[in-house]
């Protein structure tokens, strides 16, 4: 389980074909590797991956064919976000993410407003029934605010400070995004078709 809150920007290193998908070896620049071990969880983008192999400054992790067709991709030399895996003293700056990627958006605007920026992403159906005005969602990892929603489209306000410490910067119009929906927009999914099931007497 992650925050969505960004802990540093890595960059993958290299990749490496590995039976039933891709080895991924992603240098961790500012990330704290001290307290990590070997099966450890850490979101790359958004995608909850698990340490094969580290070190203090890189760490190795394999990406399923599954994964592989429903998240933007991992190219080589591209900046990743980075955050580990939530502890239960630490502080829910986000919302809860689980960092199993629901499928890719495409970003329609980015826009500059004073120093922020106003970033549309066009959601897959599929997901984007999922996202509501004032209710979260996770772009290539990182905890976001819907500010609105129209049809399939939905808008968020990028600050300076997310802006300097994500990916999320380099954006721009037609580039893939990871998407995660709040996960209690599922469970409540699933409670409306259970009580509908109920009183229909299944």
């Amino acid at each position: 389980m992650f925050t969505g809150i960004v802990a540093a920007v890595g960059r993958i290193a290299k990749t490496d074909p590995a039976p039933g998908g891709l080895r991924l070896h992603i240098d961790t620049a500012g990330l704290d590797m001290a307290d990590v071990a070997l099966g450890d969880s850490i979101a790359v983008s958004g995608v909850c991956l698990t340490v094969v192999a580290f070190d203090r400054s890189h760490f190795e992790a394999e990406v399923s064919q599954a994964t592989l067709s429903v998240v933007a991709g991992f190219a080589a030399g591209a900046p990743v976000n980075l955050e580990k895996a939530l502890r239960l003293a630490d502080r829910l700056g986000g919302h809860l993410v689980t960092g199993h990627v629901d499928g890719t958006g495409t970003v329609s605007r980015f826009d500059a407003v004073g120093d922020n920026r106003r970033l549309v992403v066009e959601a897959p159906r599929a997901i984007a029934r999922y996202i509501a005005r004032k209710g979260s969602v996770a772009v290539d990892g990182v905890s976001l605010t819907v500010n609105a929603v129209d049809g399939d489209r939905f808008e968020v306000n990028l600050i300076p400070h997310t802006l300097g410490a994500t990916t999320l910067q380099n954006l721009q119009p037609g580039s893939k995004v990871n998407l995660e929906v709040d996960m209690l927009a599922r469970y409540v999914e699933r409670l409306n078709e259970t009580a509908a099931g109920k009183e229909n007497g299944s």
